[in-house]
């Protein structure tokens, strides 16, 4: 949370982090195409030549006021593939909340497990207290065939503490209720934050 208090503006990060190809650019480019252009900024994506995220995406959202100020939320994706980890805990920096987006597909239980691995271990080594910290869960592409169900994946990661929705990103199924409720989520942890200050 950064707090701009000449502009009145609230700044709160949220990071779609997940395995390579799980959906998490695809989510931003769904809000991003379904949201009113006056309330969002473009889309800022650095790809490599084989449109896989190389560092980040980056989509600014605006919402209602909260304390006085403006909020706005700066949504970002890590890169998926593992040789960017140190890519990933550098935009993990400062995050307000996170959105674990989960590949479905029975051949991807590995890369989930590790990527959720290395969530805990980013966090950890940056003093989050992921016993308070939004976390959600998105189990994305569960429409493909043989798509392993939330509640097998839930018991196989040990996320059952932390909230969940089930999506298809690729046809906006769940892209906005995850989003809406890690927002909610993130606000109300931010408005406890500057109710103590």
């Amino acid at each position: 949370m950064h707090i701009n208090w000449q502009l009145h503006k609230l700044n709160l990060k949220i990071v779609y982090y997940g395995p390579a190809m799980s959906g998490k650019t695809t989510n931003l480019e769904k809000i991003h195409e379904s949201v009113s252009p006056d309330k969002r900024s473009d889309l800022i994506s650095l790809n490599t030549k084989k449109d896989r995220t190389l560092y980040f995406d980056l989509l600014q959202l605006k919402l209602g006021k909260i304390a006085n100020l403006t909020p706005q939320l700066n949504l970002y994706t890590v890169p998926g593939q593992s040789f960017y980890e140190a890519s990933r805990k550098v935009v993990l920096r400062g995050a307000d909340g996170v959105v674990f987006v989960v590949d479905s597909a029975p051949h991807q239980l590995r890369n989930n497990l590790k990527a959720w691995h290395q969530l805990n271990t980013h966090l950890t080594e940056l003093n989050v207290d992921m016993d308070t910290f939004p976390i959600v869960i998105q189990f994305n592409k569960q429409d493909i065939p043989n798509a392993m169900s939330p509640i097998v994946l839930q018991n196989v990661m040990r996320t059952g503490k932390y909230p969940s929705i089930t999506a298809v990103a690729i046809h906006k199924e769940g892209v906005f209720e995850t989003l809406k409720l890690i927002t909610r989520n993130v606000i109300t942890r931010a408005q406890k934050q500057l109710q103590n200050e």
